[in-house]
């Protein structure tokens, strides 16, 4: 597996226009638009930042991950993605490792990438997102 960057650093978060507001008018980035993905019930705003981005995400619905997330957590950070060069010998790796993994084949998130997850238990309570961008 070929990590070439970080790729997004996810942020759950409750109210997504306060919080664009905040990022833009605090630390002057600046939102790339926004995007529901129905099959994950979330909403995001992605905000450019160095080569890698924030990506604000809001639940749709109240039984949505980034909702149980921040019932358990609040809002912060839910989760960092890696950019790696080929996401199904990423996978195939993992797999022979016996890394135990939320997504067995990748599934498309926002932006048109391709993602997979890795499980928390696996990485020390962290939730990683394989993440490739063609």
């Amino acid at each position: 597996m070929k990590i070439t960057q970080i790729d997004h650093i996810g942020l759950a978060v409750k109210d997504l226009d306060a919080s664009v507001k905040w990022y833009e008018e605090t630390l002057g980035l600046k939102a790339s638009g926004t995007e529901t993905v129905e099959s994950q019930k979330v909403t995001t705003v992605f905000l450019p930042c160095g080569e890698g981005e924030l990506e604000l995400l809001v639940s749709t619905a109240p039984d949505g991950p980034i909702a149980r997330f921040i019932e358990k957590n609040g809002e912060g950070i839910q989760h960092i993605a890696l950019r790696v060069e080929n996401i199904d010998e990423a996978l195939a790796g993992l797999k022979e490792k016996g890394v135990r993994l939320i997504d067995q084949e990748p599934r498309y998130g926002a932006g048109g990438a391709r993602i997979a997850f890795i499980h928390p238990k696996a990485t020390g309570g962290v939730l990683l997102e394989l993440c490739e961008r063609k």
